[in-house]
């Protein structure tokens, strides 16, 4: 599913319009009907007043047509409008008249002395309707309008937001200064990034996306999307009949080191269970007698140590740099550790290595201020840091990271010619060639130690599959939380360690594939309505 930002939602408006000939006043009419219709379709017991709180551009009018369909089907309805009736214009305007031709009439609020009286109204209806402000403010609510938002969240009444909560940001999902807090949103051609990311995504309520005849092909050179279940389907590599295990490839975990042997198993379980073939740990030679008892199904490959041993050294290079001859993919990095011999291992692998590499943990440390080994790399990379892996990666903080999530994965990937997973909630896959994809599914379950090994080893046994990086990253991530998403769903959300993920991850694989998760796969309450 396309998400836009609002320059790009204004861009599609304009073209409709100009290029495609679509009246400005016909696409105005289509939101605020089929506004109306999620309303009573969400609603369906309302019988009394509603208050729309209207503004003065487009958000505003379509509000006032929300309000006109309102009055037709008998409802009582009190439209404040913050601002001048002079200062309306356009659409907006066209659709105001209208309804004082109706007999309808339209309160000014212009002070703040009138307030308490608004304030009042609202606590008294069964519904607010949101039409103060659009996706195209990007800049901090101030002054009246702050006030009635705030009063709007303060008061119990439920709220319905007109393409997007007033003071939402439609590109960050931050509150600029105040924002409304909605229980049901109907947004207008296609979903917006705020309403996606956190804390956007809370603010929202119950999204709805409606068509309001902006032609799908004006889209083409959006690059953002959110990831869609129907989608990550027809990415799961097929089995034929005739397959046997070196037909699904053979992935390479380059992990452990003293205390972290956990996390070389759960990476290297993981590759088996995403469907790969044949997986291979390979590990200090001390730790490998621990790893021929903790996997089973895995093999393991012993390899040269560090000098103070139990992590990998430098004369592992060789003999690792052979084995990959004829194998089909790398994951590199959980429980690694930080000896020095270690990261100039890491550091060459990345480097010369022709095979698709998935790196994280400590192989992403290793990669702290050398960017030039990952521009330099000899085939596909795939990073998958969390926000204080990537702020090493780039000189910054974590609290810097997550305040510019998506610029941060997006212009990495770009500069680096990478694929950056940017994990957290709502994990970012970035493409090198600007392409960004929204990952809806995961919860608090993902927040134990060792999830992070799991999520490698998914998207290596993928990769080892045949995936491009691109695919086999999104499939990853995407299967990744809806694992979590199943066990908060059957068991509840505590109690869960990272192997649990794989406990179950066959049995909702099978419910997976059939499409049998109608409340899972509804993540965000999204839902398509063509009326």
């Amino acid at each position: 599913m396309k998400l836009v930002t609002a320059a790009e939602m204004r861009e599609l408006d304009r073209r409709t319009i100009e290029d495609v000939g679509v009246p400005s006043a016909v696409l105005m009419e289509n939101a605020g009907r089929s506004t109306y219709q999620i309303l009573r379709r969400e609603f369906a017991e309302l019988s009394g007043p509603v208050v729309i709180l209207a503004g003065r551009g487009n958000n505003g009018g379509d509000g006032l047509v929300v309000a006109r369909y309102l009055i037709n089907d008998g409802f009582p309805v009190t439209v404040f409008l913050f601002t001048s009736r002079d200062q309306v214009r356009g659409d907006a305007l066209v659709n105001l008249n209208i309804l004082e031709a109706m007999g309808l009439e339209v309160e000014e609020v212009l002070g703040e002395d009138q307030l308490s009286s608004v304030g009042h109204r609202m606590s008294r209806a069964e519904l607010i309707v949101d039409a103060l402000l659009g996706t195209g403010l990007n800049s901090p609510v101030r002054g009246l309008l702050a006030q009635v938002i705030a009063r709007v969240n303060q008061v119990r009444t439920p709220v319905l937001a007109v393409d997007i909560p007033s003071g939402l940001s439609a590109d960050t999902g931050e509150p600029l200064g105040v924002a409304v807090e909605a229980d049901v949103t109907v947004t207008y051609g296609f979903t917006k990034l705020g309403q996606i990311l956190a804390p956007g995504r809370d603010l929202v309520g119950r999204l709805w996306l409606v068509d309001i005849s902006i032609p799908p092909t004006l889209t083409r050179d959006i690059k953002s999307e959110l990831a869609e279940a129907s989608e990550m389907r027809t990415l799961l590599p097929p089995r034929p009949f005739a397959s046997h295990k070196g037909t699904f490839g053979h992935l390479v975990v380059v992990a452990g080191s003293e205390g972290k042997t956990g996390a070389a198993t759960m990476a290297a379980e993981a590759g088996l269970y995403s469907g790969a073939g044949l997986v291979t740990a390979a590990v200090p030679a001390s730790l490998n007698d621990i790893l021929e008892v903790k996997l089973t199904e895995a093999m393991t490959l012993p390899l040269p140590e560090a000098a103070a041993g139990r992590a990998l050294g430098a004369g592992a290079l060789t003999p690792l740099k052979d084995f990959l001859v004829d194998k089909s993919a790398v994951a590199l990095g959980p429980g690694l550790g930080a000896h020095p011999e270690t990261q100039e291992l890491v550091r060459a692998l990345v480097r010369d290595c022709p095979l698709p590499l998935v790196i994280d943990a400590d192989g992403l440390n290793a990669l702290a201020g050398q960017s030039e080994v990952i521009k330099g790399a000899g085939g596909p990379r795939i990073l998958t840091p969390h926000p204080g892996e990537m702020g090493r990666l780039l000189g910054i903080s974590s609290k810097e990271v997550q305040s510019q999530r998506l610029e941060v994965a997006k212009n990495f990937a770009a500069a680096h010619g990478v694929w950056v997973v940017l994990k957290g909630a709502q994990t970012i896959v970035a493409a090198p060639d600007g392409y960004l994809s929204l990952n809806p599914t995961g919860n608090p379950v993902l927040a134990s130690g060792g999830t992070g090994d799991v999520l490698t080893g998914l998207i290596g046994g993928f990769l080892a599959q045949g995936l491009s990086p691109w695919d086999a990253a999104r499939l990853g991530v995407y299967l990744h939380g809806l694992a979590a998403d199943y066990l908060e769903e059957v068991m509840g959300p505590r109690g869960h360690i990272a192997g649990d993920l794989l406990t179950w991850l066959p049995e909702l694989l099978m419910e997976f594939t059939q499409a049998r998760f109608p409340a899972i796969e509804e993540e965000i309450c999204l839902r398509l309505v063509t009326s």
